[in-house]
């Protein structure tokens, strides 16, 4: 039986949602193993988030944003920029591999870019292999 991960992409409303949308809307097929969450701002998800959502059985985490200097909360996907550094030594810290992270950035109209982004990281987690079960 082959691993299927479970990965979360959290995505900005604004824009990688709206990435996601028009994928649908095209037709484009990406790997059924992302579960998206939609929030306001790529900037709204703090490394305790990107953690619990491991710790509650993903194996890997998305964060999708708009374009540096794009963000409709002016510096938010900065704030996502700066805290993607400190989650992935974080992890690190934790006992998971940091590439279970991924901080990326998307527009509404990059529907091709949003499923090469979920198809990639598919890809990766899958190398990694399942979350060993984290007692920390």
């Amino acid at each position: 039986m082959s691993f299927e991960p479970k990965i979360i992409a959290f995505c900005c409303h604004w824009c990688s949602y709206a990435a996601a949308d028009t994928a649908a809307l095209m037709r484009r097929t990406y790997p059924i193993n992302v579960r998206i969450i939609r929030v306001m701002c790529s900037g709204m998800v703090s490394p305790k988030l990107v953690l619990e959502a491991l710790q509650q059985g993903a194996d890997g985490v998305l964060v999708l944003g708009c374009p540096l200097g794009e963000c409709h909360y002016k510096e938010g996907n900065y704030r996502a920029q700066e805290w993607a550094e400190m989650i992935k030594e974080l992890l690190a810290d934790m006992g998971y591999e940091p590439e279970r992270f991924q901080l990326a950035w998307c527009s509404a109209s990059e529907a091709e870019k949003f499923v090469e982004i979920i198809t990639s990281m598919t890809r990766r987690i899958k190398k990694l292999g399942p979350v060993e079960n984290q007692n920390g």
